[in-house]
């Protein structure tokens, strides 16, 4: 149930991760041909990225926690 309910999340968080990347890429550009001031948003963006890997890292973490926490409190099929 807890890997259905952190698929949003999870998704969420990608969403956030494609966009800074594609924001990076648009002010990393302006910085190649000159424009100083766009090197300092690419670095905030990039920061940006790295944080939401993090967050990314530790949803997917918590998810293989809660995952193996369900099956082993799951009755078990034998018989």
């Amino acid at each position: 149930m807890y890997f259905m309910e952190t698929i949003g999340v999870f998704m969420g968080l990608l969403q956030e991760f494609e966009t800074e990347i594609e924001s990076f890429k648009a002010e990393f550009s302006k910085f190649q041909r000159g424009n100083k001031s766009a090197g300092t948003r690419a670095r905030k963006h990039l920061q940006s990225v790295k944080k939401i890997a993090q967050d990314l890292r530790n949803t997917i973490q918590d998810t293989k926690q809660e995952t193996a926490t369900e099956q082993e409190t799951a009755p078990s099929k034998q018989g």
